[in-house]
């Protein structure tokens, strides 16, 4: 799959750089995409809900009358989850969602979501963004200009520059990330995915490294 890099002004530089066929021009298996979707939110959830059962609830442990003879219904203490205050039969305890997921089914899904991006031409190369300092509303003025119509884009960046961080981090429009990161989550949940120029780079050359390791 060949791309053109663009620059900041949304223009062709007269480069181009070829992404492997094997990541972004797959076919797209949904049923894994949608499992490492539901792995990744269920481990954002935090798992702490609680209600207290009867054996914690405050009250007194006496039986409110006798058994028999009283022509009501047999009772035991107020605790008693019939009763207003009382615990709560089967309520929610604290535990954790999260669930195994293995590597190739991630890597699998993460290859399909890219692929299916690409068949729709949502995916960008731009060449590397240096900041200055940081500028909030410039950094959103340069993404507007390269995808005037994305509702929501994935910027990929090789490593962590504290500028540009903190110029895209207040927008709502832009979800940035490392390309170590980069995860299937993120590039469903986003319209366009953008590479920098050297993002794109290493992620080719990471790529055929992987391939070598494995003809070896």
């Amino acid at each position: 799959m060949q791309l053109d890099i663009i620059n900041i002004e949304g223009k062709k530089t007269g480069r181009t750089i070829d992404l492997p066929d094997e990541i972004f021009a797959a076919e797209p298996n949904a049923h894994v995409i949608w499992l490492s979707v539901k792995q990744h939110l269920a481990a954002q959830r935090q798992g702490t809900h609680k209600v207290k059962t009867r054996a914690e609830v405050e009250g007194s442990s006496k039986k409110l009358h006798k058994q028999k003879g009283t022509g009501g219904s047999r009772k035991g203490n107020i605790r008693n989850p019939l009763y207003k205050g009382g615990g709560t039969v089967f309520g929610p305890k604290p535990h954790g969602y999260d669930f195994k997921l293995n590597r190739k089914v991630k890597d699998l899904a993460k290859i399909g979501a890219l692929s299916a991006k690409a068949k729709e031409n949502k995916i960008f190369v731009v060449e590397d963004i240096t900041m200055e300092a940081p500028a909030t509303k410039q950094f959103a003025q340069i993404f507007s200009t390269i995808i005037p119509e994305s509702r929501k884009s994935l910027f990929v960046m090789p490593e962590h520059n504290e500028n540009v961080y903190k110029s895209f981090r207040n927008v709502p429009a832009i979800c940035g990330t490392l390309l170590s990161d980069v995860n299937t989550y993120d590039i469903v949940n986003s319209d366009t995915v953008v590479f920098t120029e050297s993002a794109a780079k290493i992620f080719v050359e990471e790529n055929e490294e992987n391939k070598e390791a494995a003809e070896a």
